[in-house]
């Protein structure tokens, strides 16, 4: 576990006391194993740091570490003006923005303006964009500098990272920040290994049924998946309508929750009073784990106990076959029109079918040409048409989760489940860590909420005994309560620690 940087304390403090009394402020280097996004903003908007020395920083960090195929693009020279240009800003006396100058990393499927979106695929490598999805456009108004677009899965569907298109190494895929033999997660497979490693203290991602999620708790970061609806999904190339958001990814739950901040001009939050939190341990979150997992999920809900926090089992009956009934039928199907209409919206220039033809993983080219391009669901006998099981998805199953969710958080008095966020460690980085049996098994957790459209954070809660490797925590909450989860999740990581940086 680490503290916050108290070698920037008392250097931090004589630069403040100088500014009050008129004198020249006293500089400090950034030290990117220890600083949040939230601290290097207050430290830029001091004048304690440049934004152009922090983004030097991090800038080298991702530059000396290109066997983690971390990212697609890095835009060196537009990040420095950018951080030149917030540091000539703050020269003139001009407010400090939320997020001066602070760097932050874009999974590739979010459109940032003249730099390549290519959603993790060749057929897309040649669209440059013209305008910053809305979600980014509030980051950067915010003052936030884009470092660059981080690689991920395939068209965001998978869990592994481990995508042939792009990389920087010999390695194939994205590669686990604390362990570059292992799988990254995915699907925002880049940003979690940058914030891991360290080229960066915060990113944005996107998670249909984990992908904010799951990279996180395989790297150590912090992340919140929003209430569905809740951020603009326009500017991202899609999965499912009814599924999708972006979501803040950090290295702090304080950075998570001024990103949530700005996106949404919400009030800003302090961390919750953990006496007044109780939260539900279902069975049917707890199955599948490792040894180390079990080991830190046990000792994390020991320690939240002591704190003060009310944990209670509760039951969720049939909530795996309600769930099942929701997830494929829901993404595979919309896949294909959702995709259809954002190649055209965005003038991309590019098919549906020129789009499958180009395709690099062979899970994810399974999976376009067998399921999304025929509109046919998996069965035990064969494949079957999508429309009628996707419409009682829709009408009947989706409905019944909503309600199951809000029945055991109301019946209960819950502020959230918590559960391991994944049931394992990070998998070796190969092809089978792309398969069928580990999809299944890595959202086995993060998926029943990700159908519900409810929010959910994911906390990191320390290194695996004997793998050395991050684990991670989960807190889902009723639907529209992503503040509250923040503010829980703030407290937690102040009672849990954050856990020692990949170097």
């Amino acid at each position: 576990m680490i503290s916050l940087p108290r070698r920037l304390a008392a250097p931090l403090a004589l630069a403040l006391a100088l500014a009050a009394c008129g004198g020249a402020a006293v500089r400090i280097e950034p030290d990117i194993y220890t600083l949040s996004a939230s601290e290097a903003a207050g430290h830029i908007c001091s004048g304690a740091m440049t934004s152009e020395s922090v983004v030097k920083a991090y800038l080298a960090r991702a530059k000396a570490r290109p066997d983690l195929n971390a990212f697609v693009t890095l835009d060196e020279a537009g990040a420095l003006k950018a951080a030149r240009d917030a540091d000539t800003r703050r020269a003139t006396g001009a407010p400090c923005l939320p997020l001066e100058g602070v760097p932050i990393v874009v999974k590739d499927n979010i459109q940032v303006a003249g730099l390549p979106a290519t959603a993790g695929t060749p057929a897309l490598k040649n669209f440059v964009p013209a305008a910053d999805a809305p979600v980014l456009k509030k980051l950067r108004d915010a003052g936030a500098v884009v470092l660059g677009k981080t690689n991920m899965h395939e068209l965001a569907f998978g869990i592994s990272g481990y995508n042939p298109a792009y990389n920087t190494s010999s390695n194939v895929g994205v590669r686990n920040a604390y362990d570059a033999t292992k799988m990254s997660g995915g699907s925002s497979a880049g940003t979690a290994a940058a914030l891991g490693s360290r080229m960066a203290p915060a990113g944005l991602g996107t998670d249909t049924g984990a992908s904010v999620r799951l990279p996180c708790a395989l790297n150590g970061c912090s992340s919140l998946r929003p209430t569905v609806g809740r951020y603009s999904q326009a500017g991202i190339a899609p999965i499912s309508h009814t599924r999708d958001t972006a979501g803040p990814m950090a290295v702090a739950m304080a950075d998570v929750e001024l990103m949530d901040r700005v996106i949404t001009g919400a009030a800003a939050t302090q961390p919750a009073d953990l006496k007044a939190v109780r939260v539900g341990i279902a069975a049917d979150f707890m199955a599948n784990m490792d040894a180390d997992t079990q080991a830190a999920f046990n000792g994390a809900i020991a320690k939240l106990k002591a704190a003060g926090v009310t944990v209670v089992d509760v039951t969720m009956p049939n909530l795996a076959t309600i769930n099942g009934n929701v997830g494929f039928p829901v993404a595979l199907y919309e896949a294909y029109d959702d995709m259809v209409s954002y190649l055209a919206t965005y003038n991309t220039g590019v098919t549906i079918a020129q789009l499958a033809a180009g395709i690099a993983s062979p899970d994810v080219k399974g999976t376009y040409d067998g399921l999304v391009i025929p509109r046919k669901l998996p069965t035990p006998t064969g494949l079957i048409d999508a429309a009628p099981v996707y419409n009682a998805a829709m009408t009947v199953h989706r409905p019944a989760l909503i309600k199951l969710y809000a029945d055991t958080f109301a019946n209960n008095q819950l502020d959230a489940l918590i559960f391991p966020t994944v049931p394992r460690v990070a998998l070796t980085a190969n092809a089978d860590s792309s398969s069928l049996d580990n999809f299944l098994l890595f959202i086995q957790n993060t998926d029943p909420g990700s159908n519900a459209g409810i929010p959910g954070i994911q906390v990191p809660i320390g290194l695996g005994a004997s793998s050395k490797l991050p684990i991670g925590l989960e807190l889902d909450g009723p639907s529209g309560s992503d503040r509250r989860l923040v503010a829980i999740g703030m407290a937690i990581e102040a009672v849990l620690g954050r856990i020692a940086p990949a170097r």
